[in-house]
């Protein structure tokens, strides 16, 4: 059925949307052309203390299993920064604001704060780490900080949060597919492989046709 696109509820700093990204990559070469619009879960965000020990090593077990799952590098060294608050409003901000100047950049942006943040080490809470990687990906470096810092995007990813809760997602990542009559279909509630993905889509296409 033709008009329908993608709508992915994911976080930046949400390590299964990091380790889910193969997987996506997998079916948009298999459906090319098929829009995907972000959407920003807040999985931690407006997150005020700083790891804990306890926390830093359950945490890195964790990535240890997603990364045995998904085949992808890790580097905990985020974590392991003095006084690291692991909030990620930041990060989901700053695809928002990327967002807001051109919607196709936003998915790959994403993908540039997970690998700087799951497989670089880097600390993706700080604004200029997010526009350094900003101007990695072409984007003017000082209108980014601007767009970042600015009311309208703080309040753009609050209503992303909303969002999120509204539809009713409680975890990431989360796929789903909408069609131009307005009915949303759930693909997947947390990591899926390409196939199934592929699979899932292919019955739900059917039937909507049906309908």
């Amino acid at each position: 059925m033709s008009g329908q696109h993608l709508v992915y509820f994911a976080d930046p700093m949400c390590s299964w949307c990091y380790g889910f990204g193969p997987e996506l990559d997998a079916l948009m070469r298999e459906r090319p052309g098929l829009r995907v619009d972000v959407v920003m879960g807040g999985l931690r965000a407006y997150s005020t203390d700083a790891v804990t020990p306890e926390f830093r090593r359950s945490t890195a077990e964790h990535w240890t299993h997603v990364a045995r799952e998904s085949g992808l590098p890790f580097d905990d060294a985020a974590l392991a920064l003095e006084g690291f608050v692991y909030d990620t409003e930041p990060a989901c901000r700053a695809v928002v604001a990327v967002r807001a100047t051109d919607a196709a950049r936003a998915l790959p942006y994403l993908k540039r704060v997970q690998r700087a943040f799951y497989a670089e080490g880097r600390d993706v809470t700080q604004p200029v780490t997010l526009a350094d990687l900003a101007a990695e990906e072409g984007l003017d470096r000082e209108v980014f900080l601007a767009a970042h810092a600015s009311h309208e995007a703080r309040d753009a990813v609050r209503q992303d949060f909303a969002a999120t809760q509204q539809t009713g997602v409680t975890g990431f990542p989360t796929l789903a597919v909408a069609y131009p009559d307005r009915r949303y279909f759930l693909v997947t509630a947390g990591f899926a492989r390409a196939a199934d993905l592929a699979d899932r889509l292919a019955r739900i296409d059917a039937l909507a046709q049906l309908d």
